[in-house]
């Protein structure tokens, strides 16, 4: 099958639009609005959208069992249909209270033996608890920054319900449903909570490899590329302009259409060549390299070790 190059988006636009979440779009009862945080929700508004967790994993159920796939316009102008399996990567989840049995982390071995550690939040913090559990005071390390907006760090951003890093090889891993049903019979929160009970500092990042493409009988180099996206669970920046380039992104929805979650984040592995921005060679690596350094400002913000962008990006750690 041939394709028009020119009347069609970038190879990578149409990856990030095939892996970008879509989730059902729910109204807040107005009796519920004055209890919203005013720190994370500081816009007057008549009504307010959110979506739950649940109907967000919902978006992944098919994916996990056959793939996301993506049309590739190769060089020659053939275009082949590449599939690539979503696995969860890693989580943050801060609310506006804290857990009754305290935070939880969950982290999996080399070997895919699953750990569950615990910490009390009256007593035994981790490190990421003591990071946002502020009283006030004032800090000179500046704030949380996305989509222009910066949160002082001396805000209170919420209490960590939960967090998750995969560390197993991708042989050794679940499909993301798969592995988010498992830690939801433990975690309920994971199906219950809504974006609007979410912290700006909430987030994910997703996985994707590559399993097979359509036609097949033929290796392609360019299609051994691994994709590691970071949206925010938040719905404080649901509201906010993700730029023009994103064609799919929320910003010029209507009301009530579904609540899209473009990626704030973008790392890739083994990527060789130039087919992922053949289309349009300058404002795809603009948009790569923009994607990347907000992935890695992230995790410095948040001083998160994650597991699989240090592996992306070739970095050690002892």
């Amino acid at each position: 099958m041939i394709l028009d190059k020119a009347s069609t988006q970038s190879n990578l636009d149409c990856l990030l639009h095939c892996t970008t979440p879509v989730v059902k779009s729910q109204f807040l009862p107005k009796s519920e609005m004055r209890n919203l945080n005013h720190l994370w929700h500081p816009w007057e508004r008549d009504a307010v959208e959110y979506f739950t967790l649940a109907d967000l994993w919902g978006f992944y159920d098919e994916l996990s069992a056959y793939g996301a796939g993506v049309p590739i316009v190769l060089s020659n102008g053939e275009t082949v249909i590449q599939y690539y399996v979503p696995y969860l990567s890693a989580i943050q989840i801060y609310t506006s209270t804290p857990s009754i049995n305290g935070s939880r982390e969950e982290t999996e071995s080399g070997d895919g033996e699953t750990r569950d550690s615990y910490s009390d939040s009256c007593s035994d913090e981790s490190e990421s608890e003591k990071m946002w559990r502020w009283d006030g005071c004032s800090s000179e390390d500046g704030g949380l920054e996305q989509d222009g907006i910066c949160w002082p760090l001396n805000d209170r951003l919420g209490y960590l319900y939960f967090q998750y890093f995969e560390r197993s090889t991708p042989y050794a891993r679940v499909p993301l449903m798969d592995k988010i049903s498992g830690l939801a019979q433990r975690y309920p929160g994971l199906m219950s909570l809504k974006s609007v009970d979410l912290s700006p500092a909430s987030w994910m990042a997703v996985s994707w490899y590559p399993i097979y493409h359509i036609p097949m009988g033929r290796t392609i180099k360019d299609l051994s590329t691994c994709f590691l996206t970071y949206h925010t669970l938040s719905s404080s920046f649901q509201d906010m302009d993700h730029g023009d380039d994103l064609e799919f992104a929320d910003s010029k929805r209507k009301a009530g259409e579904g609540i899209s979650l473009p990626p704030f984040g973008l790392a890739t592995y083994k990527m060789q060549g130039n087919m992922w921005v053949s289309g349009n060679w300058g404002r795809d690596q603009e948009k790569l390299m923009s994607l990347l350094s907000v992935a890695d400002s992230w995790l410095k913000q948040l001083r998160v070790q994650h597991h699989d962008f240090n592996y992306f990006m070739g970095i050690r750690r002892g």
